[in-house]
């Protein structure tokens, strides 16, 4: 069984092999009961918005993780994964600047997840 840790590096890895924008992992174990991370990205499109969720899922299943829950997923603009330790948040720009996820959980940590970011190796 992974640590809530490795789920969250799993989620990003897979978010960042399909070219997810900005994104953020946060640290929310002191801050709130919902989970232990939060992981935060944002799609170009509506279609990258379920390549992203379908990614993310396949990489925590694969690595024996169930989705306790999906919302979003037909509306196109975010979709949340909740994987109990982690929750995934997908958006377009428009709706991420509307829920401002890190303005609201600003008491939470960001971990810096630049070394396992395949995007920055190829500008």
């Amino acid at each position: 069984m992974m640590t809530p840790k490795e789920v969250a590096e799993t989620a990003v890895k897979a978010l960042d092999a399909k070219n997810a924008h900005d994104l953020k992992l946060l640290r929310t174990t002191d801050v709130t009961v919902l989970a232990d991370y939060f992981v935060i990205c944002t799609a170009a499109s509506t279609t990258q918005i379920k390549t992203l969720a379908d990614a993310a899922e396949a990489a925590l299943e694969a690595a024996g993780e169930t989705k306790l829950h999906r919302e979003g997923y037909r509306s196109g603009s975010w979709v949340l994964l909740d994987f109990g330790c982690v929750v995934i948040h997908l958006f377009m720009e428009e709706a991420r600047q509307f829920y401002n996820l890190e303005r609201l959980w600003a008491d939470a940590e960001e971990v810096d997840i630049s070394a396992l970011l395949e995007q920055a190796d190829r500008g």
